[in-house]
């Protein structure tokens, strides 16, 4: 109480100082010190809150899968979930740190940086900031998972876990996102825009798993002898359902804590976020009723979270109606890129993550070129987005950008799924495949006890 008192008391110090234009005193620089002190706290604690919350988003893609797969492959989604945060844990801090934020993209950089800040001013920013980045890594690593469900064996995704933890997702974040510690990307140096990771984390978890869907092939019985797509549904909508509200609830640490700073911008990136989930699922059930007479539920999960990812690279700089038109946007992109893939390119992807993650971050990151209007937000001095006056400039850095992730990502992914194919070998027998992953990959079932009936 006394200090509560004490401190106070130098606060009417300092402002009757200040008031009368007197130079400031001992006492203001120790008040200027204790409020920067404070605020500093108050960024770990909301930067370590966010990470937390993304975290938990591991679940929400666990959840996602396992409900829009089978259930004979259900301990298999949760297992390949749960490694490749682990086994991604461990790669990012040994290799992948170093060479996405270190200040020669070294490796090891990881352990180099927090020996020598350890005991500095910032170690506690440092360990916080090594915490957000690592879950932002896990979440690209984990977008692979629903892509390649259902045939993938085991020990081959989790050498794929290691390479993009390590190496893939760290490479193409220093191009964007070094400068956020010791680096200089390229991309940053020519303006490009991608503030919580529509193209960075997403579209390079995208492109990956188009990537693995591919070099994969389709799952057994999912294209008829005319080349017509079947539909092979997911066994628990309601898990789906639940995964969808966990990753949208996991989004307000995703994209509000990428401010990294506890203070109102926090609220404002929020509602920002919100309106466009709200606005992607609206348009994606809406789009998917006109087509196929019904408003489906797995499309219409799949808006939210397309809204949700769209506007992850303009949650800062976008205002609340270009964040509605980026989700009603990506909503629509959602249903139709989802068709498109599965029947014009034939490519098996059982939950949509090529077209959620892929291509709706490809046009998120696109639409900061359209919509950003950082001087009507009063975070720049002017608007860069075509829509609010700022010309093509921008868009074609944005095009720049979303395209070097395309050839990065999707082209690194094929080198190494063939790699792994012609080694040891990425998908199961036919067998295998046909009894389920969980029993012949993991000796055990999701559901031991219950009747599964096939309809």
């Amino acid at each position: 109480m006394r200090k509560i008192i004490y401190v106070l008391l130098l606060l009417c110090v300092v402002g009757g100082g200040y008031a009368f234009g007197e130079e400031p005193t001992a006492e203001a620089n120790a008040i200027d010190l204790l409020r920067e002190e404070m605020q500093n706290n108050i960024n770990i604690v909301w930067t370590c809150v966010a990470a937390f919350l993304v975290f938990f988003m591991q679940a929400g893609f666990a959840m996602v899968e396992a409900g829009f797969t089978r259930a004979k492959n259900a301990v298999n989604i949760l297992m390949k979930n749960l490694m490749d945060f682990s086994i991604g844990t461990i790669a990012f801090f040994v290799i992948g740190f170093g060479l996405m934020f270190g200040a020669t993209n070294g490796l090891f950089g990881t352990t180099d940086f927090m020996a020598s800040g350890v005991s500095g001013d910032g170690a506690h920013w440092d360990w916080t900031f090594l915490i957000f980045q690592t879950v932002f890594a896990g979440t690209a690593a984990t977008i692979v998972s629903g892509a390649m469900a259902g045939r993938t064996k085991f020990k081959a995704y989790l050498c794929y876990s290691v390479f993009i933890c390590a190496f893939i997702y760290p490479i193409f974040g220093s191009w964007a996102w070094g400068s956020l510690l010791n680096g200089n990307g390229w991309l940053e140096k020519i303006g490009f825009c991608d503030f919580a990771g529509s193209t960075v984390v997403h579209s390079v978890g995208g492109w990956l798993a188009l990537a693995g869907a591919i070099v994969l092939g389709p799952r057994l019985g999912k294209y008829g002898p005319d080349g017509k797509p079947k539909a092979i549904l997911g066994h628990n909508v309601t898990l789906a359902a639940l995964g969808v509200f966990i990753l949208w609830f996991g989004w307000f640490g995703f994209n509000p804590g990428s401010t990294t700073v506890g203070n109102g911008e926090i609220g404002r990136v929020a509602v920002v976020t919100n309106l466009a989930a709200a606005a992607g699922a609206i348009v994606a059930m809406g789009v998917s009723w006109i087509i196929g007479k019904k408003p489906d539920g797995s499309m219409s999960l799949n808006g939210a979270l397309a809204g949700l990812v769209g506007i992850t690279a303009g949650c800062y700089t976008v205002t609340p109606v270009g964040a509605m038109m980026i989700g009603a946007m990506a909503g629509a992109i959602v249903v139709f890129s989802v068709y498109f893939i599965d029947g014009v390119l034939k490519v098996d992807d059982p939950v949509g993550a090529v077209s959620v993650h892929g291509v709706c971050g490809a046009f998120g990151t696109l639409a900061c070129g359209l919509f950003n209007a950082e001087a009507v937000l009063g975070i720049g001095d002017a608007n860069t987005g075509l829509f609010y006056g700022g010309g093509i400039g921008q868009l074609g850095v944005q095009c720049a950008g979303v395209l070097a992730c395309f050839a990065w990502a999707f082209g690194l992914g094929l080198v190494l799924f063939i790699a792994i194919k012609k080694t040891i070998g990425i998908r199961v027998t036919t067998e295998e495949e046909l009894k389920g992953l969980d029993v012949t990959e993991h000796g055990m079932e999701a559901y031991h006890g219950f009747q599964i009936f096939n309809s």
